[in-house]
């Protein structure tokens, strides 16, 4: 009777607790969606009068789209170049053994600890050195510079659990080095791959202090909602980060679909 009554206790507790975690999450985000629904200017709890117009000025307005579209395409190239860069970096992270890999094990991580504030300083000197005149382009520079150590870690852990074998094995049954890549090690990574394309887009999507320092004329949605925040402030910065949030929970349900769709290519090739 203890043992049960301490087994439901605990099981409220974690309950509890998990919804505690999960109201602290999202309830600010809640309340950016309620308040881009308001027409008040400010935003009240609870509503009074209700609007979609917010929205509606943000799909008609030409800045708007600039925003989305330059923040898109920041976010996208990061996405494309840094899982290149990444897959390539974490073959040569945890797969091979070679001189000098402790050393490149260090190093290629040390951008995650950097302030991003300092790290965007110092890219903006640099590009000023250079004569690079800052724009959404060297914002996508700056970012790889942060992200794509990032998505070396997390493509590592895939890695890791690798196994050599399998490649040796096809080699031995006759399979070519593009074979090998397109069956065996691509599919095999593929968990990793698409994680680390992941926390690319949504890390770029959302990063502030990099692109503050490096798109120079032009603005992505972060900056945009800090420049409102600290002046000029209208309902239009709920309603763009409610676009921003929904935007990205989009991005994450395509990436679940694909990965859906690939662990069923797996399976069928298993079966097989």
């Amino acid at each position: 009777m203890k043992a049960s009554r301490s087994q439901n206790l605990s099981r409220r507790f974690i309950i509890l607790w998990t919804g505690v975690v999960i109201a602290f999450l999202y309830v600010p985000m809640i309340a950016v969606v309620l308040a881009s629904f308001s027409k008040q200017r400010y935003f009240k709890f609870p509503i009074q009068s209700w609007t979609d117009k917010w929205y509606q000025k943000a799909f008609s307005s030409l800045s708007v789209r600039e925003l989305l579209w330059t923040s898109l395409s920041v976010a996208a190239l990061v996405t494309i170049i840094s899982v290149v860069l990444a897959f390539f970096g974490a073959l040569a992270f945890a797969r091979y053994d070679w001189k000098g890999r402790k050393l490149y094990q260090r190093l290629i991580l040390l951008p995650i600890f950097f302030p991003q504030a300092v790290l965007g300083l110092a890219m903006l000197l640099w590009f000023s050195a250079i004569g690079v005149i800052t724009s959404w382009q060297t914002a996508v520079f700056a970012h790889l510079v942060w992200i794509t150590p990032i998505v070396i870690l997390i493509m590592s852990i895939q890695v890791y659990s690798f196994d050599p074998a399998l490649e040796e094995a096809a080699y031995d049954l006759g399979a070519t080095r593009w074979q090998v890549l397109t069956e065996i090690t691509l599919p095999i990574l593929s968990p990793g791959i698409i994680s680390g394309a992941i926390f690319a887009f949504l890390l770029s999507w959302g990063n502030f202090p990099l692109s503050l320092f490096t798109t120079g004329a032009d603005q992505t949605i972060p900056e945009w909602l800090y420049a409102k925040m600290v002046s000029g402030y209208t309902p239009m910065v709920p309603t763009l980060g409610s676009l921003t949030l929904s935007s990205a929970a989009v991005f994450l349900l395509i990436a679940y679909i694909i990965w859906l769709a690939i662990s069923a290519r797996q399976r069928r090739m298993e079966n097989r």
